[in-house]
């Protein structure tokens, strides 16, 4: 089955939908949002914190989170994105409220502004300690509303369509791919279809499901990425995947692992061993507000050295009901498994949380394929650098949404669906043998990479990783091409494709810089700021 549509969006977190919305809103065409569970979840919706952004222009500026964001990504992070992301916040903001968003505000009608490790000062907006929920709750909304968006549920995208599936031989070097859509398989049928397009953005999220423990929804397996990196997109910094310090420590529910926000440390919580001893001192004078990448090692070291499998988060020297206002979803949690975080410590552990790198993407968040935008966090747009700022993907998202939207729609007439493309052939069937392969080999995957590609790496730990991915991307693209394409494959695929990029991008650098820190190029393990 064939269907076009102007625009084609794979990803329904803030950025899929922040740029589906403003196409739509143009009256310039038909757009398919494609998400591959429910519209409800995504990474976005998991987003406790807020979103970062100048809004208090009495003590704050741009310059001032100019300089934090660049701090926090070592440097490495693109000056020019970095000030576009920046400087186009607060509009993101604007938008973000006409849809219908809703973030807290004080008594004078302000708004209420939280402070997050690495910000020099207050500008985190949030709502309560659910942010991206109430985000998440706002764009569907208006998602649904929309007329001109066309909305498929528990479709899975399977591939990206290029001038390879004409029978064109595409390679890393070819200097002009096109994207014309992409194959979805559709779970109704089980038939893959054909959904051609005049432009497609990928907005499909993170990687982290390639790990075994995880804050990101199961679904978060980095399937954009592996799409454009298998259809020859250029793909950059996918060794800086960034560990969030404070889990939830549970290991009833690792995957995903309950978010414990920065915020709470913004707020005065203290980092802490079980015994009640502090030792961040040790790691940066910033004590628990240091980046994440600090932090998280400064964690995984204190937990080597004694032997435990979590630390502790400390906020019963704050005034008990207003922890119960700020942080009402983590009171409740922990309520639920006998912890009274305002008399007791909460047990934290450091968990894969976001992807830094990805697809390549220009200020105008297109990718080096023509007609393929990336946005959010299957993206690099140069932002983050070796480590993102906290707060700072939501804000990335909005802005380069509204980017590509605007790119997008200057250029859409000047393209037309490419009626020349095959449909997929789908013979081949699965029995339940190969099914408990696919499971066995999804765990093997998150097992990997959180044993040899974690918080501290090693050229031993990489290049076993390597060679254990080779062994099972071998096998599994064998058996993806003898038997029905179904979404437990195709993730399986798409996690084997992540795991290698990421472990060869580690393997490359040979340097301690921002998240990627081994133990083989130990330079500014913890010292830098």
């Amino acid at each position: 089955m064939i269907r076009k549509f102007d625009f084609l969006v794979i990803g329904s977190g803030v950025a899929g939908m922040s740029y589906a919305l403003q196409v739509a809103e143009s009256g310039k065409g038909k757009v398919a949002l494609v998400c591959k569970s429910n519209i409800e979840e995504a990474n976005t919706s998991k987003a406790q914190g807020g979103i970062a952004s100048v809004t208090n222009l009495k003590v704050d500026n741009f310059e001032k989170h100019i300089h934090d964001t660049m701090v926090a990504g070592d440097y490495i992070s693109d000056p020019a994105a970095v000030e576009q992301v920046v400087k186009n916040a607060p509009a993101g903001i604007q938008r973000l409220v006409q849809w219908g968003v809703k973030f807290d505000k004080t008594a004078d009608g302000e708004f209420d502004l939280h402070r997050e490790g690495g910000h020099s000062e207050f500008r985190i907006l949030h709502h309560a300690d659910d942010t991206g929920f109430e985000i998440q709750r706002g764009l569907i909304e208006a998602v649904r509303r929309h007329p001109n968006i066309t909305l498929l549920e528990h479709h899975f995208a399977v591939e990206i369509i290029t001038q390879h599936h004409l029978g064109i031989e595409v390679t890393r070097r070819t200097p002009d791919i096109e994207c014309y859509g992409a194959y979805v398989l559709d779970p109704d049928t089980g038939r893959i279809n054909t959904l051609l397009s005049k432009v497609t953005v990928l907005a499909t999220g993170g990687v982290g499901a390639v790990y075994s423990t995880t804050t990101n929804p199961n679904i978060a397996t980095g399937d954009g990425i592996a799409m454009a990196y298998r259809a020859k997109a250029t793909v950059a910094d996918m060794e800086f995947v960034q560990f969030h310090p404070t889990a939830l420590y549970n290991p009833k529910e690792a995957h995903p692992a309950f978010l414990i926000t920065e915020a709470m440390r913004g707020y005065g919580g203290i980092l802490r061993l079980p015994s009640g001893a502090e030792f961040m001192h040790k790691y940066d004078r910033r004590l628990s507000l240091a980046p994440r990448d600090i932090v998280a090692r400064a964690i995984d070291k204190e937990m080597k050295i004694h032997g435990i499998d979590h630390v502790c988060l400390d906020v019963t020297h704050k005034d008990p009901e207003e922890t119960r206002k700020h942080f009402p979803n983590i009171y409740a949690k922990c309520l639920s498994m006998g912890i009274d975080i305002t008399r007791q410590y909460i047990p934290v552990v450091p968990c894969a949380h976001y992807m830094c790198g990805g697809i390549k993407v220009d200020l105008n968040a297109q990718s080096s394929i023509h007609r393929l935008y990336a946005i959010g966090e299957c993206s690099c747009t140069g932002l983050h650098g070796g480590n993102r700022l906290a707060s700072n993907s939501l804000s990335e998202a909005v802005v380069y949404a509204e980017a590509a939207a605007k790119h997008s729609l200057e250029h859409v007439d000047e393209y037309d669906f490419n009626n020349k493309v095959p449909e997929w052939n789908d013979e081949g069937t699965l029995s339940n043998e190969e099914k408990v392969l696919i499971a066995q080999d999804i765990k093997e995957v998150g097992q990997i990479m959180s044993n040899y590609v974690g918080i501290v790496r090693s050229d031993l730990r990489l290049k076993r990783a390597w060679t254990r991915l080779d062994l099972l991307y071998e096998e599994t693209e064998e058996l993806f091409k003898r038997v029905k394409a179904t979404p437990d494959l195709c993730e399986l695929r798409n996690m084997i494709n992540v795991g290698y990029l990421i472990t060869r991008w580690a393997i490359e650098r040979k340097e301690s810089r921002g998240l990627h820190y081994t133990i083989d190029y130990p330079r500014h393990a913890y010292d830098h700021e």
